[in-house]
């Protein structure tokens, strides 16, 4: 299992993630997650690796685990509120995580973000990348609405604090 892992992760190439997620797409995904900040406090990042170096697939490296590495290089947990959520999609291993600040302990069960990732997964194996990516977006836009209603005015933490264009790794 290590060896198809390894095997996926070194032929997985950059190109064929910039034909699964064009620039159209791109814009697509920001779009919608600056439309649906405007209906709660919270902050999405949405994040895109192609592969793991080898040392990383030969060690076990996770999905799960690389997605919390990337929530703090993207520093998603730098928000007012500690509510910055991230959705990591790793292609070579066909998989989406959702990483989520600690501000959601309590509020936001497993459960329910595991239902997002399988949402986009199952878009994803059909082809429908675009599509995917914006209902995993508008999903976890209705989870912050719920526990993080907008707050009005220009010191609020309603303003946008993390950037909500796509990020290629």
């Amino acid at each position: 299992m290590q060896l198809g892992r390894l095997i996926r992760h070194a032929t997985a190439t950059h190109w064929r993630t910039r034909m699964l997620f064009p620039s159209a797409t791109l814009d697509a995904i920001e779009q919608a997650i600056a439309a649906v900040e405007r209906s709660h406090a919270g902050e999405i990042r949405f994040a895109i690796e192609t592969s793991l170096a080898p040392a990383q697939v030969l060690n076990g490296v996770a999905p799960r685990t690389r997605a919390w590495d990337v929530f703090a290089h993207l520093r998603v947990w730098d928000t007012e509120l500690n509510n910055g959520v991230l959705i990591y999609v790793q292609l070579a291993d066909r998989h989406v995580e959702i990483a989520a600040d600690r501000g959601f302990d309590g509020r936001v069960s497993p459960a329910e973000w595991e239902a997002v990732c399988r949402l986009m997964e199952e878009h994803f194996r059909a082809g429908r990348f675009k599509e995917g990516s914006i209902a995993g977006v508008e999903a976890i836009g209705n989870l912050l609405a719920r526990h993080f209603p907008p707050s009005s005015g220009p010191a609020s933490p309603s303003r946008n604090q993390l950037p909500d264009r796509p990020t290629l790794l």
